[in-house]
């Protein structure tokens, strides 16, 4: 661990207010869920059992085509999720609520575990595989796994086809999340840190690239190179759990 960094990180995050975490399947790494391909990792063959690559199982045209495909791979998915519990970085991030002013997270992840650290402002931008949603009358519950459920499960208020709240391959962002990340965006945040993604989307990358630009406090936290590596103040090329746990402890030392 690079103390020098970690001492830097601290001394600007004791003059900051706002902050941003962008998250992605790297800072569960710690839980013990894999980190490639698919829908939060899992996928690390180029096609699945059935023939076919894992985007086009897990995308918004084939569970019009053949839901039960689509479910069979969220199915296995949520299986991955069900024994994990947040790790050091998540808790981490949930502290550091009550500590700022305003804190967000925007996370690519779909396992929940943010919210089970206790975060509260969490935008995820590409849902959570415990929320489900009837496709005809629109019912809407959560559930702690799928042990139980029927695979595809049917709606309990009308028996209509049900499905998880995640964002498939091809299908558009949620509304309602975009526009908060705008709003947070547009008031701007006094330091962002990637954790654990590569940053190939736009809109994950986006947050960086403009902190940089107006001179906020920018840190990658990620054993490999991201699409925005090359503009971050400072790099921690470490595990999430980790590389949290130090800025706090440096944090904590003010």
């Amino acid at each position: 661990m690079d103390e020098r960094q970690i001492s830097e990180i601290a001394k600007r995050l004791r003059g900051s207010r706002s902050v941003l975490f962008i998250t992605g399947a790297g800072i569960s790494a710690d839980s013990g869920l894999p980190t490639y391909r698919g829908i939060g990792g899992l996928y690390e063959q180029e096609e699945t059992d059935d023939g076919i690559p894992i985007e086009a199982a897990l995308s918004g045209a084939m569970f019009q085509r053949d839901p039960a495909l689509t479910w069979k791979y969220i199915h296995q998915i949520e299986s991955s999720c069900r024994d994990a519990g947040p790790n050091r970085a998540h808790h981490v991030i949930a502290e550091l609520e009550q500590r700022f002013d305003r804190v967000w997270t925007l996370t690519q992840n779909v396992d929940g575990l943010h919210h089970a650290a206790g975060s509260a402002q969490v935008i995820d931008i590409h849902g959570d595989v415990h929320r489900l949603l009837c496709t005809h009358c629109g019912h809407r519950w959560r559930v702690r796994s799928y042990v139980g459920l029927d695979i595809p499960p049917a709606c309990p208020e009308c028996a209509s086809l049900v499905r998880p709240e995640v964002v498939l391959f091809g299908e558009m962002l949620p509304l309602d999340r975009a526009r908060i990340l705008q709003e947070q965006l547009m008031r701007g945040f006094d330091a962002v840190f990637s954790i654990g993604t590569t940053s190939v989307f736009p809109y994950i990358a986006e947050p960086v690239v403009d902190a940089r630009r107006r001179g906020a406090l920018t840190v990658e936290i990620n054993p490999g190179t991201s699409e925005v590596s090359h503009l971050v103040n400072h790099r921690l090329r470490t595990g999430a759990a980790a590389a949290m746990d130090a800025v706090v402890r440096a944090l904590d030392r003010a």
